[in-house]
């Protein structure tokens, strides 16, 4: 079983290198970092979580530039977004940060995906949230065609570019987590993803569901669940269910406040 951290990452919080070095240094093996471009002040879409929006909502740093931040101070822990907002961003110019992210960081780059929940927040970058899961795929195969060949083309309904060169590619294949639990996750899993970033919350459903995914996809998919509360029978569910890593939910704080958060969690590493 690996570890590792979930996070959000604020200008409240404690910094990007402080937080790499700490993590690292603690034994875990991974940090991912939230994304949101801004929130829209009308907040008509209502929290999935219930109540008011939490304020480090409104306050991420841009997540490959924490990463990058986190990279250039560590030396093994992987870096992933956690997640990244595709219907949100050019897939062009994310496939040249990610692979540049993935040069720094010498392979270490993980890019977790989803397609949003906040309906103006995606309707302000010119995405229609009724489109978005297949916005999504078109982007995502997209970008992925730009790692892998030296001349580059797609042609599909929302992403069209003739052969272009994008520079540079990743040190090494990029891993794409595909994020959610609801209709049609698996099937997204299957076609364009290299594993499963289910949220953490509820680890004794994840036993069928995990199995499930793996009998539809004819493979052992990997799974790493995403902000998984910190607590041992959350470690022992999920171990149960045969996921591959579990990442700890960080409660965005100062510096000493979250040395002491990750202490604490450092103890349930086995």
């Amino acid at each position: 079983m690996r570890f590792g951290i979930s996070t959000f990452v604020t200008d409240k919080g404690i910094a990007p290198a402080a937080l790499g070095v700490a993590v690292e240094e603690r034994g875990f093996d991974s940090l991912f970092v939230t994304e949101h471009s801004h929130i829209p002040a009308s907040r008509d879409t209502p929290f999935p979580g219930g109540g008011e929006l939490p304020q480090v909502y409104y306050r991420t740093f841009d997540p490959i530039v924490t990463l990058t931040a986190a990279a250039v101070v560590t030396e093994r822990i992987r870096l992933g977004t956690g997640i990244a907002l595709i219907p949100q961003r050019d897939p062009i110019l994310l496939a040249k940060e990610m692979a540049s992210l993935d040069q720094v960081s010498d392979g270490r780059a993980v890019l977790g995906i989803g397609a949003g929940w906040n309906r103006e927040e995606m309707r302000d970058h010119g995405t229609d949230p009724r489109t978005r899961f297949a916005l999504m795929r078109e982007r995502v195969l997209a970008m992925k065609e730009l790692w892998a060949r030296e001349l580059a083309e797609f042609h599909g309904e929302y992403v069209d570019f003739p052969p272009a060169y994008c520079w540079p590619k990743p040190a090494h294949p990029i891993p794409v987590l595909v994020g959610g639990w609801g209709p049609g996750t698996f099937d997204r899993i299957i076609e364009y993803g290299d594993g499963w970033f289910p949220f953490g919350a509820s680890p004794p459903a994840l036993v069928p569901a995990v199995a499930e995914l793996r009998e539809r996809a004819g493979r052992r998919v990997p799974v790493v669940v995403h902000a998984a509360p910190p607590e041992p029978k959350a470690v022992a569910d999920l171990t149960e269910a045969g996921v591959d890593e579990i990442t700890f939910n960080l409660r965005s704080a100062p510096r000493d406040e979250t040395l002491r958060q990750l202490d604490r969690m450092a103890g349930l590493l086995g």
